[in-house]
């Protein structure tokens, strides 16, 4: 049984330094594609919310038309308001799920950091205070980095 544990141990210490980064780099990338897909939807609810504050002042019968799976579609205003609400409030939702899919990624980076004990160029390491790094770099102009 102490076997198996030892032996599961040195399969997550035997990944090369290279493998170790790219998992980060893809980590991080994921990251990145989260955050790009939040911005995109946020600017379309914001588009949804332009448009909805346009549309309140104008009378219900005046006809407008409204892009439906790349067609342009004929409608009145008192039937596209409904539409544009239900849409917001769906695009509202799915940023929420992607803030918190997010956070959940941003997580699981720490964690993967902290395991394989990776830093990020020009990050101070934990243990130190930034006074004394400071200090002691501004002093002597060499950095040293202590291994574990």
């Amino acid at each position: 049984m102490a076997d198996k544990k030892a032996t599961k141990n040195s399969n997550a210490k035997n990944l090369s330094s290279e493998q170790i980064i790219a998992g980060f780099n893809q980590l991080r990338q994921e990251q990145r594609a989260l955050v790009s897909k939040i911005a995109e939807l946020e600017s379309d609810q914001n588009e949804h919310r332009l448009v909805l504050e346009t549309l309140k002042e104008v009378d219900g019968e005046r006809k407008c038309f409204r892009l439906v799976g790349g067609v342009l579609v004929e409608r009145t205003v008192k039937d596209v308001i409904p539409a544009l609400t239900h849409n917001k409030e769906q695009i509202e939702k799915l940023t929420e799920n992607l803030t918190k899919q997010m956070e959940m990624k941003g997580r699981e980076i720490n964690e993967y950091r902290e395991k394989h004990n990776l830093r990020v160029r020009g990050e101070q390491p934990s243990e130190q205070p930034t006074s004394q790094a400071t200090d002691s770099t501004a002093s002597s102009g060499v950095l040293v980095s202590k291994d574990t």
